[in-house]
């Protein structure tokens, strides 16, 4: 029997050992440097917004703002203020502007719509430097007291028909409102129950308020003016699209060898009526000219204050229009041009006699004659031309006589107290032959 051991069987590789020691030291210095790391993060990040910082930086983003937006705020009042202007009442004209006779209907004018002027704060960031606050606080205050002044001067420009609203926090708004005219005064000349028409927004308006609403009767001043005598009626169109219209002012007659006008007036009885234009001498049948060989038969004559012809730019003291017609309808109008002088004793007379009430005829007690009107020169301008007053027929044969008729201070202030105006504008010449006696 052998003595030697048999041989150990060959070992399998031996397993290796984690190292428990370096493990723990590397877990140690990753959780010591997390540690450094969210220690230093807690350091650097702020614990949280200043509640009275925030606050106050915002209202500073809003006063920024707000300030950005007063020069469009300006233009905004500007705008509601010229809408409020045009939905103001219509006599002004109008006021400008007498007003259309009570009882017309008309749609209500549609509101201006609201302009508003925003400066909602933007979010603020918490980290904004300290500095950029101190140095927004000044402007801040300044901003604050021009919207102050906005609010305020806005307030006097709109008056009663607009007012500035506050509306939502960080909101400014400037309310235009349209307004109706006032209703119907008992001069149906002065006033209408109508509403002011205003073109809605985007819309171009058709007209002007005054002529949107009025439709009262013709007059020498306001809405029923001169200027608007064409659109009242359709029968009054030549007012407005005539092209030989009077009065004109006359200039660079052309002098020639004219025939004169043959006056057969006479003594014959008279009426006087006041017609609420004018004063107005309604003529018995008699009395005529005769001029290119025809015969116009006086009607009436009247009297304008001051002289609706003018000669070479010279408006006279008053006119007197004496006003013929021939058998087939044509008119022929003389006028005698008074200037202040010596009182004219016939008119006189007629003064003493103008009846109390508009519209009544008064006769008179003693007979006219007309030819105490006329000047001693007979010498005359002569066109064609229309009658001055609605509905401004053309047609008419004017006769103006070159030298005036002196009245009395006192006779034109009798006149001037119930008419101190009724003068129709001049019109243009529009190339028309003016002839004159040499």
């Amino acid at each position: 029997m052998s003595s030697e051991k048999p041989a150990a069987p060959a070992s399998t590789p031996a397993a290796r050992r984690l190292p428990l020691g370096k493990l723990a030291l590397a877990g140690g210095g990753a959780l010591t440097a997390v540690a450094v790391l969210v220690g230093a993060l807690v350091w650097v990040w702020p614990s949280g917004p200043d509640p009275a910082a925030a606050k106050k930086a915002s209202r500073e983003r809003r006063a920024a703002a707000q300030a950005a937006a007063a020069s469009a705020a300006a233009a905004s009042a500007a705008a509601a203020a010229q809408v409020a202007e045009v939905a103001g009442p219509a006599a002004s004209a109008a006021d400008t502007l007498p007003a259309p006779a009570s009882g017309a209907a008309a749609s209500a004018a549609e509101a201006a719509p609201a302009m508003a002027i925003r400066s909602d704060p933007a979010p603020q960031d918490a980290s904004e430097p300290a500095s950029l606050s101190a140095r927004s606080s000044e402007t801040s205050a300044d901003a604050e007291l021009a919207l102050d002044r906005l609010q305020r001067r806005l307030g006097e420009v709109l008056g009663p028909r607009g007012a500035v609203d506050t509306g939502r926090s960080g909101e400014w708004r400037v309310l235009a409102r349209t307004s109706t005219a006032p209703t119907a005064s008992a001069d149906p000349v002065r006033r209408s129950g109508l509403p002011e028409q205003v073109a809605p927004r985007g819309q171009p308006a058709a007209g002007s308020v005054a002529d949107a609403v009025y439709a009262g009767p013709w007059t020498y001043s306001g809405p029923g003016g001169p200027q608007a005598w064409g659109r009242l009626k359709p029968e009054y169109a030549a007012c407005a699209k005539g092209q030989r219209q009077s009065p004109i002012d006359i200039r660079d007659g052309l002098a020639v060898d004219l025939e004169p006008v043959r006056f057969d007036y006479r003594p014959g009885s008279v009426a006087i009526v006041d017609t609420g234009y004018t004063v107005q001498v309604n003529v018995a049948p008699g009395n005529a000219i005769e001029l290119n060989g025809r015969r116009y038969e006086l009607q009436q004559f009247h009297f304008h204050r001051p002289s609706e012809q003018r000669i070479d730019g010279r408006r006279y003291d008053m006119d007197l229009q004496l006003v013929h017609k021939d058998a087939e309808g044509r008119l022929a109008v003389v006028v005698v041009l008074l200037e202040r002088g010596s009182a004219l004793p016939l008119l006189q007379s007629l003064w003493g006699q103008i009846p109390l009430e508009k519209g009544e005829e008064q006769p008179l007690r003693t007979p006219v004659d007309p030819s105490q009107l006329l000047p001693e020169d007979r010498r005359y301008f002569t066109f064609m031309g229309s009658l001055t007053t609605p509905p401004c027929t053309e047609g008419v044969l004017w006769v103006v006589m070159r030298q005036p008729v002196p009245i009395s201070a006192a006779q034109i202030d009798v006149f001037a107290h119930l008419y101190p105006m009724n003068a129709r504008p001049v019109q243009r010449t529009a190339g028309r032959l003016i002839k004159q006696s040499n």
